[in-house]
């Protein structure tokens, strides 16, 4: 019986030590390290070319661009080739206003239209003399390339309409005055916009080079002007 007892109480006091232990505690894993999540690289607007070079803005502020500075001739001129580019771009339903509208303003504006474009001949042969034709020519294809920039042309068409909807209430003898004071600047207001929002790109861009670091320098051949590679036709 002794026996028995003493086998008895050395396996419950096993148990006791083995209830006693304490348990042991789950090891906490590490945190997941921390991922960082780069924004998009910046794109340019309306689907441009990523290095285009645009007009830059002067000390005050303003914009230079081929419609800056220039005579009211000269502003009527300019006014009728982005009209002139809108109606060879602006095609379908949505651009027939345009070109109908552009042959009015041809018809109905004759007159004016060709004082206009006697007056810029002397304007020209008064400040370039003999060179006076091949300067004029040298400037309309800057002009009519502005006008043709692609990624504006849409909205371009947009302000044509509107141009079409304005020169409706226009008396031929105001024609010159319409466009130096309000008509040139409708024409020209998408693509100012449009410099603004690249513009805005290039600081975007810049800065997020700066964080998440620079991509390889564009070859001299990736690089693109304002000019569009095909010049608008006259219609006359």
């Amino acid at each position: 019986m002794k026996t028995i007892g003493r086998v008895f109480l050395s396996g419950t006091a096993a148990l006791l030590a083995g209830c006693s232990s304490t348990p042991k505690v789950a090891e906490t894993p590490p945190p997941p390290p921390v991922v960082a999540v780069i924004p998009p690289r910046p794109i340019p607007p309306l689907g441009a070319s990523p290095n285009m070079v645009i007009p830059v803005k002067a000390v005050d502020g303003t914009r230079r661009t081929v419609n800056s500075e220039i005579s009211a001739a000269q502003a009527l001129w300019n006014l009728r080739s982005a009209y002139n580019v809108a109606a060879l771009n602006c095609t379908g339903t949505e651009g027939a206003p345009i070109l109908a509208g552009y042959t009015e303003f041809q018809k109905k504006y004759a007159k004016s239209l060709a004082t206009t474009n006697k007056n810029l001949d002397k304007e020209y042969k008064a400040r370039f003399g003999a060179k006076a034709i091949r300067e004029r020519e040298s400037y309309q294809t800057q002009v009519y390339n502005f006008f043709a920039l692609p990624p504006v042309v849409p909205s371009l068409c947009q302000a044509a309409l509107e141009l079409t909807t304005a020169l409706q209430t226009v008396p031929a003898a105001q024609l010159e005055g319409f466009a130096t004071s309000s008509g040139l600047a409708r024409a020209e207001a998408p693509f100012r916009a449009f410099f603004d929002s690249y513009e805005q790109y290039q600081t975007d861009l810049l800065a997020w080079e700066s964080q998440y670091g620079s991509t390889r320098a564009a070859a001299p051949d990736d690089a693109q002007t304002i000019a569009s590679p095909a010049v608008a036709a006259n219609l006359f």
